[in-house]
């Protein structure tokens, strides 16, 4: 059943203030900058509060047949460093660890913790989509970003008030994952109501880099303060997202129409198709103050949003659904558990310090940010977004065993094959999260209405999400009985993950051998069969 929102949205303070302030308005050019970079470092905020957990894993549960922290790295200098703890008491939490997570089960509680958030986060992203379709995204997004502060925040108080239930750590962390659950499908959808398809991978490639650079600074942000207890870990990031949401109040317009841009044509899609006519397609009337405020902003006010089922029967919803379950469990594995690892495993000889784990996570991300690129970029020139997933899945099992087997061999031979397995890994799962997710939600059959974008984005990233949290939650066991099970799991993963796009590849290569249909750029079939007309041709 699909309804229709009836409130008129309020131009964002933040552009009021600066309309009043220049005297005249922005172009559409520069809004859709703007819109990147607001929902670029939204998305940052996010990905950034999710690190800690992985960063205090081994404060937690400390290793006590450990041993030192190593010094100073040939490549990297300081950035590596030797120090484990401060002089302020936070050695003896590094022998003794913290109850309830410092005994036999440390690992699998740790791993419970995760999935607890995890399990949240998917299970919230179905209902967080579809709202997502009928609330104001700016509020919403808001909302959601504020919260997950809050009890992100709440999460390391536990610290400072000497916690040692368990509970009170599962509570927060699953309270937090359903606030988590806003951000996703609200900024995809907002990207794809200001842009078309025309660059969609390569754009939303660059784009995707949020989530990388999230993890670094999340990353970094905690490791800073872990010198002055673990509890910081939480609070800095917890303060981080939420002033992030009060960034997201001021200038956040999900809609173009909802700062006074008219698409004749009824979608954005229209305009990027014939780009140099900018000025012919979008009508903006900045005479007059009070003309501007009766604009009709039909993308907020007359929309309807499609429920679930009906969001599920798009043609290439489910493979690539289902192919995130496995591709994000792989992600969120290295995600979570990557830092652990590093403390846990000798590189060249010696251990790396907590401290150091953390911050030499953060080249996983840097290889996924070329990832996200290169995969976008391919996907628009070859026109196949399903063969390109498909192949980088592939490539990263590959990747995976080659780092398992040397990464322990020199620091450098770590750094070098760690960033290649961030870049196939994250390749993936950044491009089916945002260019193939807008994509399909604003697919011809729904007739143009991308009040779509949420609910598609949030079906496929909430089913990816449940495999994140399953990801976690074994590697927690699996790493009682040794690591090698761990990766032999991420590969079989990633096999299964590029064999579910299988019937799509062959539909799309079958397309490119016969030719029946011409290739455009942005263009996406994700494999309809030939006789079929393609996604974006079927108006």
């Amino acid at each position: 059943m699909s309804h229709s929102s009836d409130t008129r949205r309020e131009i964002p303070p933040g552009i009021l203030l600066i309309r009043s302030i220049r005297g005249k308005d922005w172009s559409l050019s520069t809004y859709r900058y703007v819109i990147l970079l607001v929902t670029f470092i939204a998305y940052a905020c996010y990905h950034a509060s999710r690190k800690p957990s992985s960063i205090v894993k081994s404060v937690l549960y400390p290793d006590p047949n450990k041993g030192t922290g190593l010094g100073l790295d040939p490549l990297f200098g300081r950035v590596f460093v030797k120090e484990e703890f401060g002089g302020n008491g936070n050695y003896r939490l590094k022998e003794k660890g913290w109850a309830p997570f410092n005994g036999t089960d440390g690992t699998s509680k740790l791993g419970e913790i995760d999935v607890a958030f995890l399990a949240c986060y998917s299970l919230g992203m179905y209902a967080a989509g579809h709202l997502g379709d009928t609330l104001d995204l700016r509020l919403f997004l808001t909302a959601g970003m504020i919260g997950s502060g809050i009890f992100v925040a709440l999460f390391g108080m536990g610290y400072f008030w000497n916690v040692h239930v368990f509970g009170f750590y599962l509570g927060m962390q699953m309270v937090a994952g359903l606030f988590q659950a806003t951000g996703w499908p609200s900024v995809v959808a907002v990207i794809g109501n200001w842009f078309g398809k025309g660059k969609r991978g390569l754009i939303m490639g660059i784009w995707n880099a949020h989530t990388s650079i999230g993890n670094i600074s999340g990353s970094l942000l905690a490791a800073s303060v872990l010198d002055y207890g673990w509890g910081w870990c939480f609070i800095v990031p917890g303060a981080f997202i939420a002033v992030g949401g009060v960034m997201v109040f001021f200038f956040l317009a999900p809609y173009p129409e909802d700062i006074g841009f008219s698409f004749p044509q009824g979608s954005p899609s229209d305009l990027e198709a014939n780009p140099k006519d900018e000025e012919a397609n979008v009508r903006k009337e900045t005479t007059e103050e009070d003309e501007t405020q009766t604009i009709n902003r039909a993308g907020s006010v007359s929309r309807t949003s499609v429920g679930l089922l009906e969001a599920c029967l798009i043609p290439g919803v489910i493979p690539f659904a289902l192919c995130l379950f496995f591709s994000k469990l792989v992600a969120y594995t290295f995600l979570y558990w990557l830092p652990f690892y590093l403390s846990q495993t000798e590189i060249g000889g010696e251990y790396v310090s907590v401290k150091s784990a953390g911050n030499l996570s953060t080249l996983f991300d840097v290889g996924g940010i070329v990832g996200g690129i290169l995969a976008g970029y391919i996907s628009d020139k070859l026109n196949a977004r399903a063969t390109t997933a498909a192949s980088f899945m592939c490539a990263a099992i590959p990747a995976m065993l080659l780092y398992r087997r040397y990464g322990s061999i020199s620091h450098n031979i770590n750094i070098v094959l760690m960033m290649v397995a961030g870049l196939f890994i994250n390749g993936p799962y950044a491009l089916i999260t945002t260019a193939v997710s807008a994509d399909l939600g604003t697919h011809s059959s729904l007739r143009g209405d991308s009040r779509a974008l949420a609910t598609v984005t949030a079906i496929i990233d909430g089913t990816g999400s449940v495999g994140a949290a399953f990801g976690p939650l074994l590697t927690g066991f699996l790493s009682t009985k040794g690591w090698d099970a761990v990766f032999v799991m991420l590969m079989i993963c990633a096999l299964i993950a590029a064999l579910l796009l299988s019937r799509l590849v062959m539909a799309e290569i079958a397309e490119k051998t016969c030719k029946q249909v011409p290739v455009s750029g942005g263009r996406q079939s994700f494999g309809a069969p030939a006789s079929q007309p393609l996604l974006s041709d079927r108006r």
